[in-house]
């Protein structure tokens, strides 16, 4: 953990040198890839997120995230091409949080892959789904093997019968993490929306066009905290604009006109890329904790040219509440934070306001110029950042520092229990409350220090199940190990 802050390698195993395994499989999908002549995409792919040399990514399935994005719009059509095995895997995935939409899915094999037919059942697929009555938009989503097999889904026609067309490349080998394929899906719905609002007039959001300047937020967060915001940014005479990604297209046209935008993940690349061709400021950090709402106030500020004496009106109004709640909500204890949804730097700094110490931060996002201002402000107080942290550093980090709590992905957590160290699940206990304001300091206070207080708890389970599972105790025997029958010995002649 000597360097704090770099970009990592993220992956299953321990980095090789050439040679000797390690990113071997991911190496010979991205020369195939460019044999296929996808040189500019594996170019994109790396602009997006600086990649690690390993053979799979140690989140789900990247494309995951892209898909649930798709399947989050309305009038949105998904088409998978890949392994079946894959796409059963996603689909389920799917399913079990509760898309409810049907997933559409291109077979192929061997013949149809190398003969080039993979391309013409896309297309043809396509055209039959091509109905404006149904749909808005289809969106095809080459994973691994049709990636590096060079299958074209650029060729693809932009419009179908005023349905739009998006193909885009999400592999394994080029994704590290379904956070930032959540930003592939979402970067590539702007271009095209940019592209539109630059040729004429667009369809105006369901609600009409906000009467005030907006900011556009990146990244998804809980419900409560896109409110929080327009609250914030109410004095400053702006009002909060769509989140990033949409649940509709025509949200994107309002998503661009905006005043700035705000990465509150700071890992859409993508998306920053298309507001900054649309001539918008992106705005890195959030308001999080006292200190944190102050500089993304004057942030804000300075980006949408608000007067001096009109943000620090709206400062004085807000950062008193928030520094109350933190007082009235104190969490204290050493917790460990890690996760691959992009908002752990914020957790941190919200986690270390409110009263914790916090001796290591791990992401396995990657840092990006809307990271700077958080990591920043973690440095000087002297926590460790790393960037693209792998599982096994993570677990290290956990075994090392002993914490009072753990907050991380499923292996992190288990991992933790089993230490008897309480854990919290990253995703569904953390990302699903609200972080900003001071609704944020007081809900997340809540749940840390009911974790925290379950370690006596741990403690008596682990006395009262040990050497449960381990060893000899460890799965189904049909006779006590150890106790073989001894063998009848014959008499030697």
């Amino acid at each position: 953990m000597s360097e704090q802050h770099q970009d990592a390698p993220r992956g299953s195993q321990a980095v090789a040198a050439p040679g000797e395994g390690g990113g071997q499989h991911r190496d010979v999908l991205r020369r195939a890839a460019e044999a296929a002549g996808d040189s500019a995409l594996i170019a994109r792919l790396d602009a997006n997120a600086v990649a690690a040399p390993h053979d799979q990514p140690q989140t789900m399935c990247p494309s995951f995230g892209a898909l649930r994005v798709g399947l989050r719009m309305r009038r949105t059509a998904m088409l998978m091409v890949g392994s079946g095995c894959c796409v059963y895997g996603l689909s389920f995935t799917a399913h079990f949080y509760g898309a409810r939409r049907s997933i559409g899915y291109i077979p192929f094999d061997s013949e149809s892959l190398v003969s080039g037919q993979l391309y013409e059942d896309v297309r043809e697929a396509v055209d039959t789904l091509a109905d404006p009555e149904r749909y808005d938009t289809i969106v095809v989503i080459n994973l691994c093997v049709p990636t590096a097999s060079g299958v074209p889904l650029r060729l693809l026609p932009k419009e179908l019968n005023g349905v739009r067309v998006l193909g885009i490349d999400i592999p394994g080998f080029g994704v590290p993490t379904h956070a930032e394929a959540k930003d592939v899906l979402a970067g590539a719905m702007l271009n095209y929306a940019r592209r539109e609002a630059e040729q004429g007039p667009v369809q105006a959001p369901r609600g009409g066009r906000s009467e005030r300047p907006t900011v556009t937020l990146l990244g998804e967060m809980f419900p409560a905290d896109p409110v929080g915001i327009g609250m914030l940014l109410e004095p400053l005479g702006l009002a909060a604009g769509p989140v990033i990604p949409t649940r509709e297209w025509r949200e994107l046209y309002a998503a661009l006109d905006c005043a700035a935008a705000a990465a509150i993940h700071p890992h859409y690349a993508a998306s920053a890329r298309e507001f900054a061709a649309a001539g918008r400021p992106v705005v890195g950090s959030a308001p999080v904790g006292v200190e944190g709402t102050a500089a993304w106030l004057d942030a804000i500020g300075a980006a949408c040219g608000i007067a001096r004496d009109t943000v620090d009106a709206a400062k004085n109004r807000f950062l008193p509440a928030i520094k109350g709640a933190l007082a009235g909500a104190p969490i204290k204890g050493r917790v460990l934070v890690s996760g691959y949804e992009g908002s752990e730097l914020l957790v941190a700094r919200l986690l270390i306001e409110s009263g914790a110490e916090v001796p290591y931060v791990g992401t396995a996002c990657p840092r990006t110029p809307w990271s700077e201002p958080d990591l920043a402000w973690l440095e000087e107080r002297g926590v460790p950042v790393q960037f693209r942290a792998s599982l096994e550093q993570d677990l290290a980090a956990v075994k090392a520092l002993e914490p009072d709590l753990a907050i991380g992905t499923t292996p992190v957590v288990q991992a933790a229990k089993e230490m008897t160290i309480p854990a919290l699940y990253f995703t569904n206990l953390i990302s699903a409350r609200p972080l900003m304001g001071p609704a944020g300091a007081g809900s997340l206070a809540q749940v840390i220090n009911a974790a925290l207080g379950n370690r006596a708890r741990f403690d008596t389970m682990k006395a009262f199940f040990a050497g449960v599972g381990e060893g000899a105790t460890s799965g189904v025997w049909p006779v006590a190990p150890g106790t073989r029958r001894a063998k009848p010995t014959r008499a030697a002649h």
